[in-house]
Protein backbone atom coordinates (compact mmCIF):
# COMPACT_ATOMS: atom_id res chain seq x y z
CA UNK A 1 0.00 0.00 0.00
CA UNK A 2 1.46 3.33 -1.08
CA UNK A 3 2.11 5.93 1.59
CA UNK A 4 -0.04 9.06 1.42
CA UNK A 5 1.54 11.95 -0.40
CA UNK A 6 3.08 14.50 1.94
CA UNK A 7 3.56 18.24 1.47
CA UNK A 8 5.33 19.25 -1.73
CA UNK A 9 8.42 21.29 -0.89
CA UNK A 10 9.73 21.46 -4.48
CA UNK A 11 6.97 23.51 -6.08
CA UNK A 12 4.93 26.58 -5.26
CA UNK A 13 1.37 25.65 -4.32
CA UNK A 14 -1.13 28.22 -5.66
CA UNK A 15 -3.61 27.58 -2.85
CA UNK A 16 -0.98 28.40 -0.22
CA UNK A 17 -0.09 31.66 -1.96
CA UNK A 18 -3.76 32.63 -2.00
CA UNK A 19 -4.08 31.82 1.71
CA UNK A 20 -0.96 33.87 2.52
CA UNK A 21 -2.24 36.85 0.51
CA UNK A 22 -5.63 36.73 2.21
CA UNK A 23 -3.97 36.54 5.61
CA UNK A 24 -1.80 39.56 4.74
CA UNK A 25 -4.92 41.45 3.74
CA UNK A 26 -6.52 40.74 7.12
CA UNK A 27 -3.38 41.71 9.01
CA UNK A 28 -3.11 45.06 7.23
CA UNK A 29 -6.83 45.76 7.66
CA UNK A 30 -6.61 45.05 11.39
CA UNK A 31 -3.50 47.22 11.87
CA UNK A 32 -4.38 50.03 9.42
CA UNK A 33 -8.13 49.74 8.78
CA UNK A 34 -8.49 53.08 7.00
CA UNK A 35 -5.29 52.94 4.94
CA UNK A 36 -5.04 52.61 1.20
CA UNK A 37 -2.56 49.79 1.73
CA UNK A 38 -5.37 47.62 3.10
CA UNK A 39 -7.25 48.09 -0.17
CA UNK A 40 -4.12 47.37 -2.19
CA UNK A 41 -3.51 44.15 -0.28
CA UNK A 42 -7.09 43.22 -1.08
CA UNK A 43 -6.15 43.62 -4.75
CA UNK A 44 -3.07 41.46 -4.15
CA UNK A 45 -5.29 38.70 -2.75
CA UNK A 46 -7.67 39.00 -5.72
CA UNK A 47 -4.71 38.91 -8.10
CA UNK A 48 -3.43 35.77 -6.42
CA UNK A 49 -6.77 34.06 -7.03
CA UNK A 50 -6.60 35.12 -10.68
CA UNK A 51 -3.01 33.85 -10.97
CA UNK A 52 -4.17 30.51 -9.58
CA UNK A 53 -6.66 30.25 -12.45
CA UNK A 54 -4.06 31.35 -15.01
CA UNK A 55 -1.58 28.76 -13.74
CA UNK A 56 -4.20 26.03 -14.05
CA UNK A 57 -4.85 27.18 -17.62
CA UNK A 58 -1.13 27.09 -18.44
CA UNK A 59 -0.83 23.53 -17.13
CA UNK A 60 -3.99 22.25 -18.83
CA UNK A 61 -3.56 20.38 -22.12
CA UNK A 62 -5.92 21.64 -24.83
CA UNK A 63 -6.72 18.41 -26.62
CA UNK A 64 -9.38 19.99 -28.84
CA UNK A 65 -6.89 22.50 -30.25
CA UNK A 66 -4.21 19.83 -30.51
CA UNK A 67 -6.55 17.55 -32.48
CA UNK A 68 -7.38 20.38 -34.89
CA UNK A 69 -3.69 21.19 -35.35
CA UNK A 70 -2.87 17.51 -35.90
CA UNK A 71 -5.57 17.34 -38.60
CA UNK A 72 -4.17 20.32 -40.49
CA UNK A 73 -0.60 19.08 -40.09
CA UNK A 74 -1.71 15.73 -41.53
CA UNK A 75 -3.24 17.47 -44.54
CA UNK A 76 -0.07 19.47 -45.10
CA UNK A 77 2.03 16.33 -44.76
CA UNK A 78 -0.19 14.69 -47.39
CA UNK A 79 0.45 17.70 -49.62
CA UNK A 80 4.20 17.19 -49.19
CA UNK A 81 3.84 13.55 -50.16
CA UNK A 82 1.82 14.60 -53.20
CA UNK A 83 4.50 17.04 -54.28
CA UNK A 84 7.15 14.37 -53.91
CA UNK A 85 5.14 11.88 -55.91
CA UNK A 86 4.51 14.48 -58.64
CA UNK A 87 8.23 15.23 -58.85
CA UNK A 88 9.12 11.55 -59.10
CA UNK A 89 6.51 11.08 -61.83
CA UNK A 90 8.05 13.98 -63.74
CA UNK A 91 11.49 12.39 -63.49
CA UNK A 92 10.18 9.07 -64.75
CA UNK A 93 8.44 10.73 -67.66
CA UNK A 94 11.62 12.55 -68.57
CA UNK A 95 12.31 16.20 -69.21
CA UNK A 96 13.46 18.17 -72.22
CA UNK A 97 16.31 20.15 -70.65
CA UNK A 98 17.91 21.02 -67.33
CA UNK A 99 16.08 24.34 -67.07
CA UNK A 100 12.77 22.49 -66.87
CA UNK A 101 14.13 20.32 -64.05
CA UNK A 102 15.51 23.33 -62.17
CA UNK A 103 12.20 25.16 -62.46
CA UNK A 104 10.39 22.14 -61.08
CA UNK A 105 12.89 21.88 -58.21
CA UNK A 106 12.54 25.59 -57.39
CA UNK A 107 8.75 25.36 -57.31
CA UNK A 108 8.92 22.25 -55.15
CA UNK A 109 11.36 23.85 -52.67
CA UNK A 110 9.16 26.96 -52.39
CA UNK A 111 6.13 24.81 -51.71
CA UNK A 112 8.04 22.86 -49.06
CA UNK A 113 9.17 26.08 -47.36
CA UNK A 114 5.63 27.45 -47.22
CA UNK A 115 4.28 24.15 -45.95
CA UNK A 116 7.01 24.00 -43.29
CA UNK A 117 6.18 27.54 -42.13
CA UNK A 118 2.49 26.64 -41.99
CA UNK A 119 3.21 23.51 -39.94
CA UNK A 120 5.39 25.52 -37.52
CA UNK A 121 2.70 28.19 -37.17
CA UNK A 122 0.02 25.60 -36.40
CA UNK A 123 2.29 23.74 -33.99
CA UNK A 124 2.90 26.93 -32.00
CA UNK A 125 -0.77 27.87 -31.66
CA UNK A 126 -1.18 26.43 -28.16
CA UNK A 127 2.11 27.84 -26.74
CA UNK A 128 1.33 31.28 -28.20
CA UNK A 129 -2.14 31.22 -26.70
CA UNK A 130 -0.73 30.34 -23.29
CA UNK A 131 2.06 32.91 -23.63
CA UNK A 132 -0.43 35.68 -24.39
CA UNK A 133 -2.48 34.79 -21.31
CA UNK A 134 0.63 34.60 -19.11
CA UNK A 135 2.04 37.94 -20.30
CA UNK A 136 -1.29 39.66 -19.71
CA UNK A 137 -1.36 38.33 -16.15
CA UNK A 138 2.27 39.34 -15.56
CA UNK A 139 1.52 42.87 -16.77
CA UNK A 140 -1.07 43.16 -13.99
CA UNK A 141 1.51 42.03 -11.42
CA UNK A 142 3.98 44.65 -12.64
CA UNK A 143 1.41 47.42 -12.33
CA UNK A 144 0.42 46.29 -8.85
CA UNK A 145 4.08 46.32 -7.74
CA UNK A 146 4.37 49.97 -8.74
CA UNK A 147 1.15 50.79 -6.87
CA UNK A 148 2.55 49.21 -3.70
CA UNK A 149 5.72 51.27 -4.15
CA UNK A 150 3.63 54.44 -4.40
CA UNK A 151 2.06 53.72 -1.01
CA UNK A 152 5.44 53.66 0.73
CA UNK A 153 6.93 56.49 -1.29
CA UNK A 154 6.16 59.26 1.24
CA UNK A 155 7.04 57.19 4.32
CA UNK A 156 10.15 59.12 5.37
CA UNK A 157 11.82 57.38 8.34
CA UNK A 158 13.70 60.52 9.38
CA UNK A 159 10.46 62.47 9.86
CA UNK A 160 9.38 60.18 12.71
CA UNK A 161 11.47 62.02 15.29
CA UNK A 162 11.27 65.51 13.78
CA UNK A 163 8.97 68.25 14.92
CA UNK A 164 5.81 68.92 12.96
CA UNK A 165 6.97 72.52 12.67
CA UNK A 166 9.56 71.36 10.11
CA UNK A 167 6.81 70.23 7.72
CA UNK A 168 5.50 72.48 4.98
CA UNK A 169 1.89 73.07 3.95
CA UNK A 170 2.23 70.50 1.17
CA UNK A 171 3.97 67.86 3.28
CA UNK A 172 2.06 64.56 3.62
CA UNK A 173 0.47 63.83 6.98
CA UNK A 174 2.66 61.56 9.06
CA UNK A 175 0.86 60.31 12.15
CA UNK A 176 2.46 56.87 12.48
CA UNK A 177 4.53 55.83 15.45
CA UNK A 178 7.93 54.26 14.77
CA UNK A 179 6.50 50.79 15.41
CA UNK A 180 3.57 51.43 13.04
CA UNK A 181 5.89 52.71 10.32
CA UNK A 182 8.05 49.60 10.57
CA UNK A 183 4.97 47.39 10.34
CA UNK A 184 3.67 49.39 7.37
CA UNK A 185 6.94 49.01 5.50
CA UNK A 186 7.09 45.31 6.40
CA UNK A 187 3.63 44.81 4.92
CA UNK A 188 4.70 46.53 1.70
CA UNK A 189 7.74 44.25 1.48
CA UNK A 190 5.60 41.15 2.07
CA UNK A 191 3.14 42.20 -0.63
CA UNK A 192 5.99 42.64 -3.11
CA UNK A 193 7.39 39.22 -2.18
CA UNK A 194 3.98 37.66 -2.87
CA UNK A 195 3.88 39.30 -6.30
CA UNK A 196 7.31 37.87 -7.05
CA UNK A 197 6.14 34.36 -6.10
CA UNK A 198 3.00 34.81 -8.19
CA UNK A 199 5.18 35.69 -11.17
CA UNK A 200 7.33 32.59 -10.65
CA UNK A 201 4.17 30.50 -10.61
CA UNK A 202 3.59 31.31 -14.30
CA UNK A 203 6.69 29.41 -15.43
CA UNK A 204 6.62 26.63 -12.87
CA UNK A 205 5.01 24.26 -15.40
CA UNK A 206 5.19 26.38 -18.55
CA UNK A 207 8.59 26.42 -20.24
CA UNK A 208 8.50 29.49 -22.47
CA UNK A 209 11.43 31.81 -23.10
CA UNK A 210 9.45 35.06 -23.42
CA UNK A 211 7.35 34.35 -20.36
CA UNK A 212 10.46 33.42 -18.36
CA UNK A 213 12.10 36.71 -19.36
CA UNK A 214 9.01 38.66 -18.24
CA UNK A 215 8.99 36.78 -14.92
CA UNK A 216 12.67 37.64 -14.44
CA UNK A 217 11.91 41.33 -15.02
CA UNK A 218 9.16 41.31 -12.38
CA UNK A 219 11.41 39.51 -9.89
CA UNK A 220 14.12 42.13 -10.47
CA UNK A 221 11.53 44.90 -10.05
CA UNK A 222 10.08 43.59 -6.78
CA UNK A 223 13.54 42.83 -5.43
CA UNK A 224 14.69 46.38 -6.16
CA UNK A 225 11.58 47.90 -4.58
CA UNK A 226 11.98 45.69 -1.50
CA UNK A 227 15.58 46.82 -1.09
CA UNK A 228 14.38 50.43 -1.05
CA UNK A 229 11.89 49.56 1.68
CA UNK A 230 14.46 47.80 3.83
CA UNK A 231 16.83 50.70 3.41
CA UNK A 232 14.13 52.88 4.97
CA UNK A 233 13.73 50.43 7.86
CA UNK A 234 17.50 50.46 8.38
CA UNK A 235 17.53 54.26 8.35
CA UNK A 236 14.66 54.30 10.84
CA UNK A 237 16.60 51.97 13.16
CA UNK A 238 19.64 54.26 13.02
CA UNK A 239 17.61 57.42 13.57
CA UNK A 240 15.82 55.97 16.59
CA UNK A 241 19.04 54.66 18.08
CA UNK A 242 20.63 58.08 17.58
CA UNK A 243 17.74 59.85 19.28
CA UNK A 244 17.36 57.19 21.96
CA UNK A 245 13.74 56.53 21.02
CA UNK A 246 14.10 52.77 20.96
CA UNK A 247 16.26 50.08 22.37
CA UNK A 248 19.27 48.82 20.33
CA UNK A 249 18.40 47.43 16.88
CA UNK A 250 15.56 49.95 16.69
CA UNK A 251 12.59 47.68 17.28
CA UNK A 252 11.98 47.72 21.05
CA UNK A 253 8.60 46.14 21.77
CA UNK A 254 8.14 45.69 18.03
CA UNK A 255 10.48 42.70 18.26
CA UNK A 256 7.82 40.91 20.25
CA UNK A 257 5.02 41.53 17.72
CA UNK A 258 4.86 40.12 14.21
CA UNK A 259 1.31 40.71 13.07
Amino acid sequence: MAAPAGPNYRELVPERLVETAEQLQRRVAERFPRSGLAQVCGEVAATMRNVEQVQAELVREHWGLRSLVALFVGLLAAAVVGLGWSFISTLRAGFEDWSELLQGLEAGVNDLVFIGVAIWFLWQLEPRRKRRKALKSLHGLRSLAHIIDMHQLTKDPEMVTRSRQEATASSPQRSMTPFELVRYLDYCSEALALLSKAAALHVQSFDDRETLAAVGDIEDLTDGLSRKIWQKITILDRVLQRDGALAPHGRGDAQQQTS
